[in-house]
């Protein structure tokens, strides 16, 4: 990678967090000019802002935010002087400089299994979000170019999946990826929550139905060998209540979609980081 823009670009492509270092402002003598960066990832860098103790204290900084979890822009102002010692030694340039260390996060992926109604609605919503986005259903016709056309106007990255059998996609989505189940089928949903379950590298996990509907799969579920506590990963029915209530509980597909939007966007219900 030439400099830090492309290794932005490829971090996000690789889903692994960063932090862009930017020279905010010099005053006096300095290494580099403001508006100079750096990318700081858990492994490595890429691009400079001047080496030395006040290169290596941005580092420490940026990978103590990238380990915190932390998305808030950190101000770092430092003196350029042999009074000033830190950590990682002094550096006698005079000037003083001041950083802002932005968090870099990955993107979240989400995964809708089923482009019903609902399905198509949710996509329509998320679609216009910096998310990665999965599609995936096991009637051809419905992730078909043309099917797709209509979701791929917005910043999300699309990706359709075809799959008889659907549970199998799973295993090809990234870790931490959201899993919203809402087919045509409840036999495909049972299949889906079971072999989720026995995933671990995604995130949370969402069953569209009813109580009812919940009440013979977690039934089913145990008797599958899943444990009570791994049962209640899935969350059903899903959807942000304060949402459902403030459209006065209707259920046309475009309202549960926006409820189960809002849902996946915020986190509200999202399950604990995977490790």
């Amino acid at each position: 990678m030439s400099d830090w823009l492309d290794a932005l670009g490829a971090l996000r492509h690789e889903r692994e967090a960063a932090v862009l270092v930017t020279v905010a402002a010099a005053r006096g003598h300095a290494p580099r000019e403001a508006g100079a960066k750096m990318v700081v990832g858990a492994a490595a860098t890429w691009g400079s802002i001047g080496g030395g103790n006040l290169e290596e204290t941005a580092i420490a900084r940026a990978r103590s935010l990238l380990s915190s979890g932390s998305l808030i822009p950190v101000q770092v102002e430092m003196s350029l002087s042999d009074k000033a010692r830190t950590e990682h030694g002094r550096q006698c340039c005079g000037g003083e400089v001041s950083l802002l260390l932005e968090p870099v996060p990955v993107r979240p992926a989400v995964a809708i299994f089923g482009l019903g109604h609902v399905g198509q609605e949710l996509a329509r919503v998320l679609v216009r979000h910096d998310v990665e986005l999965h599609l995936v259903d096991s009637r051809a016709s419905y992730v078909s170019g043309e099917a797709i056309a209509p979701l791929l106007e917005g910043p999300a990255t699309v990706v359709a999946h075809h799959a008889p059998l659907p549970e199998i996609t799973l295993g090809e989505l990234p870790r931490g990826t959201d899993v919203l189940i809402m087919s045509h089928d409840h036999a495909e949903d049972f299949a889906l929550c079971d072999a989720a379950l026995r995933c671990g590298h995604l995130g949370s996990i969402g069953l569209i139905g009813s109580s009812a509907k919940w009440r013979r799969f977690e039934q089913s579920l145990g008797v599958e060998g899943h444990a009570p506590d791994a049962i209640a990963r899935i969350r059903c029915p899903i959807g942000e209540p304060t949402v459902v209530e403030g459209l006065g509980g209707v259920k046309r597909p475009a309202a549960i979609a926006l409820a189960v939007a809002v849902e996946v966007l915020s986190g509200a219900r999202r399950a604990a980081d995977v490790s």
